[in-house]
């Protein structure tokens, strides 16, 4: 079915990351299984439009979200279009699929008021943990940046004189973001700690470590930062997204352009960044009772 073929296509010409890539590849080997099984199908060119809409019929009769499925839709039409680009089809049966409405989901953020309770000092202790899990959840508020964007970061993408750090993004996208003296100071103070305790680290080193000086993964970065989360608010959604959301409706409720923050977060398109601006109208909403006579 020509599909460890557009595996290549997804992460050499597209650029996809390893875990878009996934999803997708797994996206495919549901779809696949499922024509197997109802209908004895095991070739993409033998599937027509009432066949897809069988299987999106299963897939929301299994109480999956609109977005879930939607997705799904997403990654048959790019594998359509796949093989529609190496000519081994000729009609595309997803031209009379259309896709569920999803509802749109409002990104969850932490208030300024917690922000300030969440950055405290005082919260953390100046050992090498604590002084890391500062910097961590300092990075992620002040700057916006992703989770694996903060995963892979290098000493030599941290500028100090330049006040900038530089990250790759998706699709292997290199965009710099400015930093504060605050973070600068941090910065020191981290790199001093951590140095002291782990001489030995190779140059080039990733930045941030666990302690035992591995190179830090994700799932210890979650879990530092739903915990230091959890100690400002009771919100079930404490991820380093929500520290990014924090960052980007921050700055908006702040009079930042939203163009601006559209490059500091790395969307390729502004309709991404937007979905921000529906979080600043409890701030237009207080502006509006404080200045209109009638209000």
């Amino acid at each position: 079915m020509h599909i460890n073929e557009y595996s290549n296509y997804l992460s050499s010409e597209r650029r996809y990351s390893p875990h878009t890539v996934k999803s997708y590849l797994s996206d495919l080997s549901q779809f696949t299984e499922y024509m197997l099984e109802q209908y004895e199908i095991n070739s993409f060119s033998e599937i027509e439009s009432v066949h897809i809409r069988s299987w999106i019929s299963y897939l929301i009769s299994q109480k999956q979200s609109n977005t879930s499925v939607n997705r799904k839709i997403s990654t048959l039409r790019s594998y359509y279009r796949f093989l529609l680009k190496q000519r081994k089809l000729e009609k595309n049966p997803m031209d009379l699929i259309s896709s569920p409405k999803a509802k749109k989901r409002l990104p969850v953020y932490v208030e300024e008021s917690k922000i300030e309770d969440l950055l405290h000092e005082d919260n953390f202790d100046d050992g090498f943990e604590g002084v890391r899990d500062r910097l961590i959840i300092e990075l992620f508020y002040r700057t916006g940046i992703r989770l694996s964007e903060l995963e892979n970061l290098k000493d030599e993408n941290i500028d100090l004189g330049l006040m900038q750090i530089k990250v790759l993004g998706k699709r292997n996208k290199e965009r710099l973001i400015p930093i504060s003296n605050n973070i600068k100071k941090l910065v020191i103070q981290y790199y001093n700690i951590r140095d002291e305790v782990f001489p030995d680290l190779k140059q080039n080193k990733f930045s941030f470590v666990t302690y035992k000086g591995d190179k830090i993964y994700s799932k210890m970065i979650y879990r530092i930062v739903r915990r230091e989360i959890g100690r400002v608010s009771t919100a079930n959604k404490r991820s380093p997204h929500v520290l990014r959301h924090s960052f980007a409706t921050h700055m908006l409720n702040n009079g930042a352009d939203i163009n601006a923050i559209k490059e500091l977060l790395g969307h390729s398109n502004l309709s991404a960044t937007e979905i921000y601006t529906h979080n600043t109208i409890s701030k237009l909403k207080n502006i509006y009772k404080q200045a209109h006579p009638r209000a």
